[in-house]
């Protein structure tokens, strides 16, 4: 297994078992809070049935309203403006604020709420040097990190564990922008430890501290691992570094090194790995993109240019080197090669690949995947795609983790390109899973790092001059940024679409080259299993749809929420038609499972113009006869906020909320809810009871309650599966 072998993970090991390993038919036990980070050789690891969503303070039109900053879901006091709200139990991974604006911020787990400061609060116009969260204990280096350091944002990786809910509260809205990482755990998830809710003063396991230090350095220093080692010449061609038969075994380092004169060439050179005889590589990057870098142009002549955890690119007096400690299982041959350019001179470079046997089931990890897209001239008003893993290395289905990006926003040393918004779309979902805020806020700045260059653990953006004027070269006209995932990675079960806004409305004409890290097995973990459709006689009828209070069925015109629907005179997104129903009562319905489920992730299809939509699930068993069993909670499906938002934005840092009403025309919206494993499994049908329990709160104190209701236009089932996959031979 390897990995981090310190002592806490090792007796936790001993109490739950090894963790990765296990029946083939039975999902992995998934590393969760510390685990996330010390089980990090785990993360090829699927992780079955676990959702991941980001949310954000984003403009609701698609737009660049305020750079994407304070657009709020509601306001239950002047202090307390909500820009998240979730039910369920799971951890917030990560969280993202521009400088000390917002705060204090109020961090409610089940309820209880816990301020958070930042030293800059009680005098934001003479920021503090040296700031930090508060309470410190709480928000150590190197999972917490402040403007100085990031060169324009606050950033968190403390998880925030929750048992039944968590909201995010602004204490102030001047430049309220953020964006926050959490994960789900349905009832029943094999999960690593036990999460205690987050008691907002307990300091993070030191262990976690001490491994996230070590980025940087050799992450596998101790592990006794098998070394394939040499040195090649790369130019104009494909050579052949190794092809490893030894299997099966995952890849945990993979080094170059060359001479510092040939720095800037050899990152022009191509890296190519393919696993298991595939027809197609699965890493396929410009070498410098890989190791998180545009360029290894060095300006400042530093030790580190990328100083990140899974990478780093380090010089001494002499070469270059460059790291990779990304786990890479394969189970019967691993190819590397590298390949030249034409106009670029020789290189002579050295290499090492060290390795370690897998002793897991195949279908419990992915291959590793860099997927790399060239996107000399973006096209307007369309989001870069960076990753669609339905048309990758033959399409089909996918099931793994999405775990990050290293990307080139511009040649020209232009860094106006910032204000594109991270899109991410998983399972067939039409609405985004993951929006963000901007590109810089992604790459863990803020306000364009100022023009300057930082590299972090997880985050950075380590080249490119502060503008074009300063540039020394074209080299140093590339400018750069990385995002890494590891204790909130996205997972998904069948699909992944990662895509990112070019300017602030898909308008930039940028140069853009990208790279997205992912892992991936060539099966699903989710399997569509039904679709009721709401409205639809035939389709109600064959579902035994009941829904006593419903409105007639309705036709919407509408949009879902995605970029700009309008540039330039063109038509981006039209608007379409559906048709749904609305309930302030009960519905219930059965849906087609596979037997051989382990749980089942329903999607709903929703008008969202309806707003803070709650309702308590309940399932029951359907037998042979038709006949339904005594209901049993599933839990509370919870969608906070609606297309009306309140943007509140006031000049003065210390100035008390502008509320702005805003309703968007996005009104669809697909929204997701897990259904645990004890009330599926071994069903081939179940029935559902949607109960409505409205939450009775309007958008702000003193302002008239809106209509509340529970809409319903679609729903689909999915079977959530371990993948069935038989390994390579």
């Amino acid at each position: 297994m390897g990995g981090c072998r310190l002592v806490a993970a090792f007796v936790l090991a001993v109490e739950i078992g090894s963790l990765g390993t296990g029946r083939a038919d039975e999902p992995p036990t998934i590393p969760v809070g510390a685990d996330a980070y010390l089980r990090w050789d785990q993360w090829p690891l699927q992780r079955i049935g676990i959702r991941a969503y980001m949310r954000s303070t984003y403009d609701r039109t698609g737009g660049n309203e305020g750079a994407d900053a304070s657009h709020f879901l509601y306001q239950e006091r002047e202090d307390l403006n909500v820009s998240l709200d979730v039910e369920g139990r799971g951890a917030l991974y990560f969280a993202r604020f521009n400088h000390w604006h917002g705060s204090p911020w109020t961090f409610e787990v089940d309820g209880k709420p816990h301020v958070v400061r930042e030293t800059s609060t009680a005098d934001p116009d003479h920021p503090t040097p040296g700031s930090v969260f508060l309470p410190e204990a709480a928000f150590p280096k190197p999972l917490a990190w402040t403007w100085p350091d990031t060169k324009g944002a606050d950033l968190s990786w403390v998880p925030i564990a929750f048992d039944r809910s968590f909201r995010m509260g602004y204490g102030r809205t001047h430049y309220g922008t953020g964006y926050y990482i959490y994960h789900l755990y349905p009832r029943g998830s094999r999960l690593s430890r036990t999460l205690a809710p987050w008691d907002g003063a307990s300091a993070p396991d030191p262990a976690v501290l001490a491994l996230i230090d070590r980025a940087g350095t050799d992450l596998t220093a101790g592990l006794e691992l098998a070394e394939e080692r040499g040195e090649v010449r790369v130019e104009g061609r494909a050579v052949e570094i190794a092809t490893i038969e030894s299997a099966p075994a995952t890849i945990r380092v993979v080094e170059f090194s060359a001479p510092k004169a040939s720095a800037p060439a050899f990152g022009r050179a191509r890296l190519r790995v393919t696993w298991d005889g595939r027809p197609d590589a699965s890493i396929d990057a410009p070498v410098a993109l890989f190791f998180g870098t545009g360029t290894l142009f060095n300006r400042e002549g530093k030790e580190h240019l990328v100083k990140a955890f899974p990478v780093n690119v380090r010089y001494d007096a002499d070469r270059v080197h460059l790291a990779c400690y990304f786990p890479m299982p394969y189970f019967r041959s691993a190819r590397f090669e590298l390949v030249g350019t034409d106009d670029a001179e020789p290189v002579d470079v050295r290499w090492s690949i060290r390795r370690e046997p897998y002793d897991g089931p195949p279908n419990h990890v992915g291959y590793f995947h860099a997927s790399y897209v060239d996107h000399p001239s973006p096209t307007p008003g369309e989001d870069l795609s960076l990753l669609d893993t339905t048309k990758v290395e033959g399409g089909g289905d996918w099931s793994g983790s999405f775990v990050g990006t290293s990307f080139i926003f511009s040649h020209e040393a232009d860094l106006t390109t910032l204000e594109g918004d991270p899109r991410f779309y998983f399972d067939d979902a039409k609405s985004p899973q993951a929006y963000g805020t901007g590109t810089e806020e992604w790459g863990g700045g803020g306000d364009y790092w100022g023009g300057r260059n930082m590299t972090l653990p997880f985050a950075g953006h380590p080249v490119g001059a502060k503008d074009a004027k300063s540039a020394v070269s074209d080299e140093d006209r590339i400018e750069s940024a990385y995002r890494f995932l590891l204790a909130d990675l996205m997972p998904f079960g069948r699909n992944a679409r990662i895509t990112l806004e070019h300017g602030g409305t898909n308008e930039s004409t940028q140069h853009y080259e990208t790279v997205a890290y992912w892992y991936g097995l060539p099966a699903p973990s989710l399997i569509p299993t039904d679709v009721l459709e709401i409205g639809d006689e035939v389709s109600e009828q064959a579902h035994d749809y009941r829904s006593p209070d419903a409105s007639a069925p309705v036709e919407i015109v509408s949009r879902y929420e995605r970029g700009v629907d309008h540039l330039r005179g063109r038509e981006i997104f039209p608007a379409h038609a559906e048709r749904g129903r609305t309930t302030t009562g009960t519905s219930e319905f059965t849906l087609k499972l596979d037997p051989s489920n382990v749980g089942v992730l329903l999607r709903r299809t929703l008008d969202y113009a309806y707003p803070n939509q709650r309702a308590e699930v309940d399932v029951a068993d359907v037998g042979p006869d038709g006949a339904v069993s005594p209901w049993r909670s599933a839990g509370v499906w919870n969608l906070a906020g609606s297309n009306t938002c309140y943007y509140s934005n006031p000049k003065a840092e210390l100035g008390p909320p502008e509320p702005l009403v805003q309703t968007s025309n996005r009104r669809f919206r697909d929204d997701e809810f897990s259904i645990p494993r004890d009330l599926t499994e071994g069903r081939s049908a179940i029935r559902v009871r949607i109960r409505f329990t409205p939450v009775p709160r309007p958008l702000l104190p003193g302002r008239p309650l809106p209509d509340l209701a529970w809409s319903e236009i679609r729903y689909t089932a999915y079977s959530v599966v371990t993948p069935r996959l038989t390994p390579p031979r």
